[in-house]
């Protein structure tokens, strides 16, 4: 627990012994303690912690929140606590200021803990499985598998560091219509390509890369599946071409920073016959009855619009069918919670897949359904629309090459997952405090070189500064870019508590902020050696902790720009 989480710990429990003892004296008379807050207000003129306890208790104590308030402070001991002052303000408000001088034990926990600073163990080594993007291995990664990625992968992040034992899976969907569709596709490419004229199929994939796909395939081997049974062929041409198109995926993630712990394969579902086993098993518990040839899951009864076809009536199971298969998987692996980052278009699918993991007696809160909405890409002020190479929307490897990863992954993260990106690729690619990325690296590239700067003027000394040296940082500047470091492992916990990776990308820009501030308005390298080793100290560490928070957000922190 850091420095910040021990004082806000210890006034909370000494906010509990003085409601408690107000009780107990019968000044206040309440039946339950509501669950109450203390965090930093908005306005700095507040104070450096708040709570909102006496106005949550006014119901039951029937009296004014501020006449509850004043007991509240009648029977609070400030005894180990940092508190030097409080006052009620507003409706009720608790404001409490602290002794400045606390923030001295800051920077010596930042440079002792180096790479580990922030790490929290909220999770306490549970296993979590986040899987994400999961495209279908048809053709080129797009916007909305980037935007996944990047979300999927920094959320992964974010758990391993609040204590979580994280896999992160991708689940290849190499089965069903789809597949069927690819194979038809390829193979009238096949044929054309070989001088047939023969039609391409309706609902077929379009993109110009599944032309250079079977390029490839013929310059590999020549017409030896033209004269051969059709089904021989599609099945050759879809091995080949999945193998293909996997191994472009998994490089192209790779160089988007995110690398699977597992690759998981929906036909090994069926191969293994677990669809048929999770089928029976929903038979066997009630939740499946016949209708018109056709096994429907009873999904009317966990709050869906209809029951849902699990087993068409040819024999064949749906994709829901393997879905709750899959997902069955992932409980029986030991993994609690699950947590899955789908399109938006996919939200009328989670009561369902919620309700299926009940039916096999989990907890459907176990199963977490992140939506994420669509992205637009802006140029010029205008949507940017297709992209001549692919067929479809421009492409994650396009957009790599047009504003680079760290850029299209800090865009992706900055905004919650249910409200829509606009990409503004000529933002993305400026050089200026406009760009948010830009912003947060140059304040990086500055605290390296301002170090540089140290060391070529032989100022940096191996003698760390003492406490009372620390409590020289006393400038509003300084303080304020304390607290911003000393925040750090509070915001984890509550991102990851939250699943919200993109709090931390708003944390690293105000951290940047702060220390810009700080830069403009306080010289480093200043003639008095305490104030300069404290300030220098205050350098690494601010360096340490957006470094920290980048590496979660898979964004590179460059030493110089």
């Amino acid at each position: 627990m850091s420095t910040y989480e021990r004082i806000k710990e210890q006034i909370m429990l000494n906010l509990h012994e003085a409601v408690a003892e107000a009780k107990a004296k019968e000044e206040l008379v309440f039946e339950n303690l509501p669950q109450f807050v203390l965090e930093e207000p908005r306005e700095r003129q507040h104070g450096d912690l708040a709570t909102n306890l006496a106005m949550l208790l006014t119901k039951q104590a029937k009296r004014a929140p501020r006449e509850i308030a004043e007991i509240i402070l009648k029977n609070l001991s400030t005894d180990g606590t940092w508190i030097e002052g409080f006052e009620i303000a507003g409706p009720g408000f608790i404001n409490f200021r602290l002794n400045p001088r606390w923030l001295a034990g800051v920077i010596p926990e930042v440079l002792r803990q180096g790479t580990d600073y922030g790490r929290v163990n909220l999770g306490q080594g549970q296993k979590v499985q986040v899987e994400f993007v999961s495209a279908n291995p048809t053709g080129l990664l797009h916007m909305g598998n980037a935007r996944g990625a990047a979300l999927g992968d920094s959320l992964a992040s974010l758990l391993g560091m609040a204590g979580y034992e994280v896999q992160r899976e991708f689940y290849i969907n190499d089965a069903g219509n789809q597949i069927q569709n690819f194979a038809l596709s390829l193979e009238a490419r096949y044929l054309q390509l070989q001088g047939q004229d023969v039609p391409f199929p309706e609902g077929g994939y379009h993109g110009e890369d599944l032309i250079d796909t079977v390029k490839g395939v013929i310059a590999k081997v020549g017409d030896k599946y033209l004269n051969v049974e059709s089904e021989l062929r599609r099945e050759f041409l879809v091995r080949y071409a999945l193998d293909e198109k996997l191994g472009q995926i998994r490089e192209t993630l790779k160089e988007f920073g995110v690398e699977y712990d597992v690759w998981f394969s929906e036909q090994s579902l069926h191969d293994s016959g677990a669809v048929r086993t999770t089928m029976e098993e929903l038979e066997k518990r009630g939740y499946i009855y016949e209708k018109e040839g056709a096994l429907w899951l009873k999904s009317t009864e966990f709050g869906d619009e209809k029951d849902e076809v699990v087993v068409r009536s040819n024999g064949i199971p749906t994709y829901f069918a393997a879905d709750i298969a899959y997902h069955r998987n992932k409980f029986e692996r030991g993994f609690s919670p699950v947590i899955n980052i789908w399109g938006a278009d996919h939200h009328g699918h989670v009561a369902r897949m919620k309700g299926a993991m009940s039916a096999f007696g989990y907890n459907p809160d176990s199963l977490h359904i992140i939506l994420m909405q669509l992205v637009r890409l802006i140029q010029n002020g205008e949507i940017v629309r297709m992209s001549k190479r692919s067929g479809q929307y421009i492409t994650l490897r396009e957009l790599m090459d047009e504003v680079g990863k760290d850029a299209a992954r800090f865009f992706f993260i900055m905004r919650d997952p249910d409200s829509t990106v606009e990409f503004d690729l000529d933002l993305a690619k400026s050089q200026s405090a406009d760009n948010p990325v830009y912003y947060v690296q140059y304040a990086h590239a500055r605290l390296c070189s301002i170090l540089r700067q140290a060391e070529e003027t032989g100022v940096i000394t191996e003698e760390p500064p003492s406490a009372g040296e620390l409590e020289r940082l006393n400038s509003q500047e300084e303080a304020d870019l304390l607290k911003k470091i000393a925040d750090l492992p509070g915001e984890i916990a509550l991102a990851a508590r939250l699943l919200e990776p993109h709090r931390l990308a708003r944390y690293v820009l105000d951290l940047a902020s702060s220390f810009h501030t700080f830069y403009n308005s306080q010289r480093v390298l200043v003639e008095d050696e305490g104030l300069r080793r404290a300030r220098l100290a205050l350098v690494r560490s601010t360096k340490q902790v957006l470094a920290n928070v980048l590496a979660v957000l898979g964004v590179n922190a460059p030493e110089r720009m």
